[in-house]
């Protein structure tokens, strides 16, 4: 299964009208009908700055944004303190995808995980791991190399496995 998909799979089955949500850098998952919902955007909200009230929110959903902060270990701890005992995280970054920054917004690109480093960095961060998936494949990485091109319905959705363009985590908070 591709990201956009299990996201979606994973983020229905939770059940988002019973959930408070927050979602880092972006809107994606705005309309999905949870009880409350937040955008945290950076500058105004920085994943790596100490979180003034923990707890909050029982899913948090952080798509393509680890890979542009300067400490991805106190992000992935950040993550845990947003997130309620119990609650759940949604993590993906990008893997063979060529650097992209905008230093007009100083938004920079300092790294890429694989599944077993992006478990990794949020096991480290108290949190245990229930999934993680990947997906790409050749055409989709060369595809890449010069532009961001758009998904065709003729274009190849197989999954190799040692090419992931995308790897995400689903994880939760447990105490």
């Amino acid at each position: 299964m591709h990201l956009n998909g299990a996201v979606e799979a994973h983020l229905e089955g939770l059940g988002p009208s019973r959930l408070r949500a927050a979602e880092i850098s972006g809107e994606a998952h705005a309309d999905r009908g949870w009880r409350a919902y937040a955008s945290l955007n950076y500058p105004e909200f920085d994943l790596c700055a100490p979180v003034h009230d923990p707890g909050r929110y029982d899913v948090v959903v952080c798509e393509q944004v680890l890979e542009h902060v300067a400490d991805p270990f106190r992000a992935a701890e950040n993550l845990r303190e947003l997130c309620a005992p119990g609650g759940h995280i949604v993590v993906s970054t990008p893997f063979l995808i060529k650097i992209h920054e905008l230093p007009m917004f100083d938004m920079r690109d300092y790294w890429r995980f694989t599944p077993r480093g992006l478990c990794t960095l949020l096991e480290r961060a108290g949190l245990e791991v229930d999934e993680v998936g990947s997906w790409g494949n050749r055409d989709c990485v060369v595809g890449n190399f010069d532009r961001w091109p758009a998904y065709r319905w003729w274009h190849s959705l197989r999954n190799e496995p040692d090419l992931p363009v995308q790897v995400w985590a689903f994880a939760r908070r447990l105490g």
